[in-house]
């Protein structure tokens, strides 16, 4: 089983470190998940200009390639201007309509203001949906001030609800 964490950031460390946080949680509870962590700041993702994939360069195949492969995925982002990073709907608007289909999906933002939790809700749940992903219930949101000045998250229920979304994520593809 394949189980790809998507950190839909271009700048920081902490969506990064909570897909990695996250994905540590889930190979504790499956040690045969294969886990990946697919940094968005890594790939040259060109703009979705409305063609065939194959006119795309070699990073924006890749990524959607890796995406499309992966059972299990959960895509981060932090929350700006109260949306998700144009770098993350970029690569979400790459994929078809069926692309994620019978696939479990996960969501994990992060930003200063609580309300953001809601752009999970709102924004990414309808998107995956009509890429037919199973959404789980649970989204998780991380307050910055979870985080260390390392950009290590610190506060226990945060990575507690982590560990939770990998478990539900887990039971839910094994279904």
């Amino acid at each position: 089983m394949k189980l790809l964490g998507v950190s839909g950031s271009l700048a920081g460390w902490k969506t990064n470190m909570a897909v990695h946080t996250f994905l540590t949680a889930a190979k504790a509870i499956d040690s045969a998940i294969d886990t990946e962590l697919l940094d968005l700041r890594d790939f040259e993702v060109e703009l979705v200009r409305g063609e065939p994939l194959a006119y795309y360069n070699s990073d924006t195949w890749d990524v959607v390639q890796k995406i499309e492969s992966a059972d299990i995925i959960v895509f981060a982002t932090p929350i700006y201007q109260a949306s998700m990073t144009g770098a993350l709907k970029n690569v979400l608007d790459h994929l078809q309509m069926n692309a994620l289909k019978g696939k479990v999906t996960g969501i994990i933002t992060h930003g200063h203001v609580e309300k953001h939790f809601l752009v999970a809700e709102y924004q990414l749940k309808p998107i995956l949906s009509y890429l037919k992903g199973l959404v789980p219930t649970t989204n998780i949101f991380v307050h910055n001030d979870s985080y260390s000045d390392e950009n290590e998250i610190v506060d226990q229920y945060a990575m507690d609800r982590l560990k939770k979304l990998a478990e539900e994520m887990i039971q839910l593809s094994r279904k």
